[in-house]
């Protein structure tokens, strides 16, 4: 093979390559715990169960928040995004959690 076939092919795989190239951020985390989560009932504890250490932490009205999140961007412009945030109290139980989806019917799991 000449250099010029080599360099051809590389150029060739490489735009292969970037077309279906993906950035993931975040963890992916099993959605169907969710319907799982009971305010005022679920505990840090069984959060973890359900869904693993979580990919952030932090303070929210002076109370512990914990994030889960998943995003999956496309270079053709094909994404997936979820978002669970869960909400403590001082006794570490549940006091709300928001989850959001752009995948068609996650969004209501209820």
């Amino acid at each position: 093979m000449s250099t010029k076939s080599i360099c051809r092919f590389l150029t060739i795989l490489l735009c292969l390559l970037l077309l279906t190239a993906c950035m993931t951020v975040g963890r992916e985390f099993p959605v169907a715990g969710v319907a799982r989560i009971e305010i005022g009932k679920t505990t840090r504890g069984q959060i973890v169960d359900l869904f693993g250490t979580p990919w952030r932490t932090g303070i929210e009205d002076g109370k512990k928040v914990w994030t889960y999140a998943h995003y999956r961007y496309g270079i053709t412009g094909q994404h997936e995004a979820r978002d669970l945030v869960v909400r403590f109290d001082d006794q570490g139980l549940v006091t709300s959690y928001s989850f959001s989806s752009s995948v068609p019917g996650e969004g209501e799991l209820r």
